[in-house]
């Protein structure tokens, strides 16, 4: 079945509802039924090898790629990546990679948002060692037409840019040359984009994705048939999200059948923790770092720093299964 086929009207009707509120509160949806019993994951564990994360905080560099998937799906990806030079300040243009080879994040945004909307918590990603590449997608970004439905094209929107991230690894003359780390690579998007994220898992499963990150997502229109090799999952949720139910993104936590922790913020919203640089959104960065390190670094000693960073100031509760 094609990947960009017309989704079934069923599927339609319940994005349609669902995740308009990306862009506008609605009422908190019924808490749903227990999710059916997922199915067994192909392998018992992460297949990234044990290793060790980078110890230092790099510079940030950003780039853009201008991608276009079909003929007509423009996909302007930033890239923002490692680099030499000062630390702590903003990204930097046409700044050179650091030295080392490092894994790549994909990240999706939410409906009527861009990448830069999340730029404070992306840099933090980069700074730590990894390279973050954002599509703006063609429909569900600020500026174009909204329409919801679009958002099941875009799991394969994100491995169409991922083939051409990963190929800037062997590009003659490309400032990432060498630079990647191709085969540890995760997904993670908010919202819309969790739902994008969720789908590269499920009914687009992408294999080369080793992890993933799901900020206040939900299943609707991609399902919870999670398939494939075993893929750690991390889900970031506020209680009193007025968009997402949180009830309903833990239904599709609870239907992930491989290593697994879902953070929990009491008093979070739909998001905000990640667009401002507040006490939530250092809980937030720090775990989702210490996340990544040990699914996309093999590195242990991260894997047990995530609990702590979960637990500091009692902004948030981790459900750990990792």
């Amino acid at each position: 079945m094609s990947r960009r086929l017309v989704p079934a009207l069923l599927a339609a009707t319940l994005l349609g509802g669902g995740l308009a509120g990306c862009s506008a509160p609605t009422a908190p949806a019924a808490r749903p039924a227990a999710p059916p019993e997922p199915p067994r994951a192909t392998t018992p564990a992460p297949r990234v090898p044990a290793g060790t994360a980078p110890a230092e905080t790099f510079g940030v560099g950003v780039r853009q790629l201008k991608l276009t998937r079909d003929g007509d799906r423009t996909l302007p990806v930033t890239l923002w990546y490692p680099a030499r030079g000062d630390t702590g300040g903003p990204a930097q243009r046409g700044v050179a990679a650091a030295a080392g080879r490092f894994p790549v994040v994909m990240f999706s945004h939410g409906l009527g948002g861009r990448p830069d909307d999340y730029a404070t918590l992306l840099t933090r990603w980069a700074a730590a060692g990894f390279v973050v590449a954002a599509p703006t997608f063609p429909h569900t970004s600020r500026g174009a037409d909204g329409n919801v439905l679009d958002v099941l094209n875009q799991p394969a929107d994100v491995s169409y840019a991922l083939d051409k991230v990963l190929a800037l690894d062997g590009a003659a003359g490309d400032a990432l040359r060498g630079r990647l780390a191709t085969d540890r690579v995760a997904a993670a998007g908010h919202s819309a984009g969790g739902v994008t994220t969720i789908g590269l898992f499920t009914t687009g499963r992408d294999e080369r994705l080793d992890a993933g990150v799901v900020f206040a997502g939900t299943a609707l229109g991609v399902g919870t048939a999670f398939a494939g090799a075993a893929a750690p999952q991390l889900f970031v949720h506020g209680e009193a999200d007025e968009v997402v139910d949180y009830a309903a993104g833990r239904a599709v936590y609870d239907a992930v059948p491989w290593p697994k922790a879902m953070l929990s913020l009491p008093k979070g919203d739909h998001g905000r923790a990640l667009l401002s640089d507040g006490a939530a959104l250092r809980v937030v960065a720090d775990a989702t770092v210490e996340f990544l390190r040990w699914t996309l670094y093999g590195d242990a000693a991260a894997k047990k720093r995530l609990a702590t960073d979960a637990a500091r100031d009692d902004i948030a509760n981790l459900d750990n299964h990792l």
